[in-house]
């Protein structure tokens, strides 16, 4: 791609100069013969080439680069006027000769043919810089939002895998110590369990990196968490899910749905001698997913957590980062629920 553009780039600018000189050659025959015509036409070519190039390849980029676009004002400006004298001295040599070739005896006053040639070059010359200056601009302005472009991207990765860490370890000491627990007081659910919790740290490890996923793998990798808190918390809580997925090949960000799920079973309330319940729905419609999460609260026997809340800040910066005007996400709290919506549209 890169290769690509500077070749059209090249060949833009030789078309141009090849153009800029036939135009010149087109003047000058009418006044000079074919071959004083080619050379005069080609020494115009090279002064213009090497001042103009000298502003757009070398002065400008410098100018940019530092911030000092006054001083390249002036030297512009100086470049006009030494382009326009060039030409100026080019015209006034090529027409003496031609003049001395015709009549020996004549004598062209010089300084007055070169001073008009001068002021008549200034518009030229002015055209011939500006216009090679204005392309390597749009060029060094294109170049600059390109790099502006990829640092936002790196600077979105890198918060994105910051909030990423964050969610990892947090889930995986969670099993752990559920795991640690069941272990001393029933080794087959624990070993039920550990298998789950395998395929879910296979999940984090292998699928957590990427960009996308499967909509079907991470509503596979929802259900495994959901499996893991029912095992924790046996029959002390009801759990009621609802998967309705049309389509599982549409692509979502992984691990995205997690802390929301995570968020209910710890947040869970009940009170005493009833069961606390968790319900959830996951539906997807053409391209829009909608996840509901009601689960049992009362502040009165509310669990104690010091980082109540962070999981569903993350959820929300994730959110304004890779879904940007394309969610909604609405927490509702009474006496006794706690309901989160989170609506999607997917890519």
């Amino acid at each position: 791609m890169k290769k690509n553009s500077q070749y059209k780039h090249w060949l833009f600018i030789s078309v141009f100069w090849c153009a800029l000189g036939f135009a010149i050659w087109s003047q000058m025959i009418q006044n000079f013969s074919f071959l004083h015509a080619v050379y005069q036409a080609l020494l115009f070519i090279v002064f213009s080439v090497t001042i103009a190039h000298t502003l757009s390849d070398f002065l400008l980029p410098k100018a940019l680069n530092k911030g000092k676009m006054g001083f390249f004002v002036a030297q512009f400006i100086f470049m006009v006027f030494l382009l326009a004298g060039c030409l100026a001295l080019t015209s006034v040599l090529f027409a003496d000769y031609e003049i001395r070739g015709m009549y020996p005896q004549s004598k062209l006053p010089v300084l007055e043919h070169f001073w008009f040639r001068f002021y008549t070059a200034i518009p030229a010359a002015l055209l011939i810089n500006g216009t090679a200056c204005g392309l390597r601009f749009y060029q060094e302005h294109g170049i600059m939002e390109k790099k502006h472009a990829l640092l936002k991207q790196n600077h979105l990765e890198a918060q994105l895998k910051i909030l990423q860490d964050q969610i990892n370890p947090h889930l995986m000491f969670n099993v752990l110590n559920h795991i640690h627990i069941l272990m001393q007081r029933n080794v087959p659910l624990a070993s039920e369990l550990l298998i789950k919790f395998s395929d879910i740290l296979r999940y984090q490890l292998y699928q957590s990196n990427r960009e996308y996923v499967m909509l079907d793998a991470e509503i596979k990798y929802l259900k495994d968490l959901v499996g893991i808190e029912q095992v924790r918390w046996g029959n002390e809580l009801d759990v009621d899910c609802r998967w309705e997925i049309q389509n599982g090949s549409l692509q979502i960000t992984p691990l995205l749905l997690m802390p929301l799920v995570e968020n209910a079973f710890k947040h869970v309330s009940r009170l005493p001698h009833e069961n606390g319940y968790v319900n959830l729905v996951c539906r997807q419609e053409g391209h829009n997913l909608m996840l509901k999460i009601e689960n049992s609260y009362t502040e009165q026997y509310k669990p104690s957590s010091h980082d109540h809340g962070l999981g569903l800040e993350n959820v929300r910066k994730r959110l304004d980062i890779q879904y940007a005007d394309r969610y909604d996400l609405s927490i509702e709290k009474t006496e006794d629920t706690y309901t989160i919506i989170l609506t999607l549209v997917l890519n």
